[in-house]
């Protein structure tokens, strides 16, 4: 059975130091980590916060992804990709569906067309020049509209980069502005709208 807030609360505070923090994650000992472990450490322990507090756009009627669904670069009838602009990473995007859905509460259908849709996003951003990996995320703490993160990974700069913030906005090329046409092209969705978006990225 799964442990009370309070319960589980208690049971951490066993593994932590007298500040409240727990050690650091195994993770941070992996070749892959964006941190050195000298001189990091975990915040303090906070006590759980029952009821937890909204989330933004839990309201259909105030969801700004509800009132921002004719923004993006490539739309169906069912969901849009929006590019997430001033990032150090080439390439960041957003999976929405167009409907107020959170994961938990998507149809079936839109459930598959999900693992579809993710899939073939990944294998075109991994066909841009120069990226290695697309990272594909949902957390859903800070919204209740549906949102899926896809980060451009680039070749050789590993895991750790996905953390850094300077990389110059001209290191995302016009080319890389182009290649969002042929990916939203070649992902076999029937296509609403394609918008070009690289007046603000040509180098």
């Amino acid at each position: 059975m799964a442990l009370r807030p309070d319960e589980f609360y208690d049971h951490a505070l066993t593994a932590a130091d007298g500040e409240r923090r727990l050690p650091l994650a195994r993770m941070t000992e992996w070749g892959i980590s964006p941190f050195e472990q000298n001189g990091l450490r975990v915040a303090p322990l906070r006590p759980p916060v029952l009821p937890e507090p909204g989330r933004h756009d839990d309201d259909p009627s105030d969801c700004h992804a509800c009132r921002n669904q004719d923004e993006g670069v490539w739309f169906n009838d069912r969901w849009r990709l929006s590019r997430i602009k001033g990032v150090g990473i080439p390439l960041a995007l957003m999976l929405y569906p167009r409907g107020h859905y959170d994961m938990g509460d998507l149809p079936d259908e839109l459930a598959a067309e999900l693992g579809v849709l993710s899939a073939h996003l990944v294998r075109h951003v991994e066909a841009l020049p120069h990226i290695s990996r697309c990272h594909v995320y949902r957390i859903g703490d800070g919204g209740a509209h549906l949102h899926v993160w896809l980060f451009a990974r680039p070749e050789g700069l590993g895991f750790a980069v996905l953390f850094v913030a300077s990389i110059p906005a001209a290191y995302i090329s016009t080319r890389l502005a182009q290649a969002l046409w042929v990916l939203a092209i070649v992902v076999r969705y029937p296509l609403r709208r394609v918008a070009a978006r690289d007046s603000d990225t040509s180098a």
